[in-house]
């Protein structure tokens, strides 16, 4: 096979040449087989539910796939200490009614429970193991070599034949169950890993300037981390910042002046400045917020913003403010919701700047699994251009960064051809 690894080069040069083993490639019929997916799904944080099954969907198209075989099923939900760390019987049961068969729930990882319906498993059985993050070592990143040393690899990997990985919204996370299997068996592509990189280039051929990035929710780190790469590789012209990412930015452009209450606060803050230095005129920042007032939504300009009052929206002149930019632009790139979406007080934001992106003649880009609702129950999903489930992932892929399963299907692929 005509093979070039992933290199973190330009994204175009990727998304064009990336190839990788799939499942045909590999002698598996019969064979038991760990398939690593991201079923992490937003969690009501009132009744606990699931609130959308687009990642479930997703993950069932392999486990089909793979119905010669015999198919353990690993993946995260959460992160500890949140509302939507729970476990996996929910999505056995999800899973289960979108394949129109059982799925076997196993209330363990790598216990003897695990172990028992693992060996017990005949071809085209699909058992579903917990949360992987019940496991402290599926918290903390590794180099491969070390996760394959893992507690929760040691224990399981001798009872599989194959591993693959089809966890692309978990690409860019060096998970023992992500690098740490894979350095010790035959390992290929799953299929929502091919569509993505298929999608991405066929994205990477029609894209054009101005690029607009748009990005909101909660996850700080990722999005400071892609941020300098997406400009050098002028991959945003401009950015657009909500929600927690435009309070660092605020912070640091002196527009607030307490704390948000985030780790690493000032090193993030530190960042964001040093960003805001390098880059002027790139970063546009929200002008007025929504905040609760006895139960209601309630606008006040940023000036207004204290230690006492907690932004859940962008307001209504930065939605008009930005949706402005994302209709003039030439592709435009969204990735966390700009708001609470969940609570209908304080969708404004996320619903009117997805429909100025339906509304674009511009290549549009959503990303991660809380948009993908969101454009669910606002009924305009059809109008995006290529919707993912990834959220971190799909920004480092844009930006040209090394993503680790990307490189552990790529050393599977170089040992077979040595």
């Amino acid at each position: 096979m005509d093979h070039k690894g992933y290199t973190g080069a330009s994204p175009n040069v990727i998304c064009c040449t990336h190839q990788m083993l799939t499942i045909e490639d590999l002698p598996i019929k019969g064979k038991t087989v760990f398939l690593r997916v991201d079923m992490n799904t937003p969690i009501d944080p009132l009744s606990c539910k699931l609130m959308e099954l687009n990642r479930i969907q997703e993950a069932a198209v392999t486990v089909r796939d793979l119905s010669a075989s015999k198919v353990v099923i690993g993946s995260h939900q959460g992160r500890v200490g949140r509302d939507d760390y729970i476990g996996m019987e929910q999505h056995s049961e999800a899973l289960s009614k979108i394949l129109g068969k059982k799925v076997k729930f196993a209330n363990d990882i790598f216990g003897p429970a695990a172990i028992r319906e693992i060996e017990s498993l005949q071809t085209g059985e699909v058992l579903l193991l917990d949360n992987l993050r019940f496991t402290a070592e599926e918290n903390m990143e590794f180099s491969p070599e070390a996760a394959s040393k893992t507690v929760l690899v040691q224990k399981l990997h001798s009872h599989f034949d194959a591993c693959v990985l089809d966890a692309f919204p978990t690409a860019h996370r060096a998970h023992p169950s992500i690098v740490g299997f894979s350095y010790l068996m035959p390992t290929c592509a799953g299929r929502l890993v091919s569509k993505e990189l298929k999608a991405l280039k066929n994205i990477a051929l029609v894209s054009k300037a101005p690029f607009t990035t748009v990005l909101g929710g909660a996850k700080v780190t990722d999005r400071l981390e892609a941020i300098d790469t997406l400009i050098a590789n002028k991959k945003a012209d401009r950015v657009l910042l909500c929600g927690l990412i435009a309070s660092v930015f605020l912070k640091a452009a002196r527009k607030i002046d307490y704390d948000i209450g985030l780790d690493k606060e000032q090193q993030l803050v530190g960042r964001a400045a040093g960003l805001m230095s390098d880059y002027p005129d790139t970063f546009e920042l929200p002008i007025d917020v929504a905040i609760h007032s006895n139960g209601e939504r309630k606008e006040i300009p940023v000036s207004e913003l204290n230690p006492h009052t907690k932004s859940f929206d962008i307001g209504s002149s930065t939605i008009d403010h930005y949706s402005r930019i994302i209709r003039s632009s030439g592709t435009v790139f969204m990735s966390g919701p700009p708001g609470l979406f969940e609570d209908p007080k304080f969708g404004l934001g996320t619903e009117m700047l997805l429909r100025a992106m339906a509304s674009s003649f511009g290549t549009t880009i959503i990303s991660g699994g809380h948009l993908s609702a969101a454009l669910e129950r606002f009924g305009i999903k059809e109008w995006i251009d290529h919707v993912s489930t990834a959220g971190g992932a799909l920004v480092l892929f844009l930006a040209g960064k090394h993503l680790p399963l990307m490189e552990a299907l790529d050393r599977y692929e170089a040992k077979l051809k040595k």
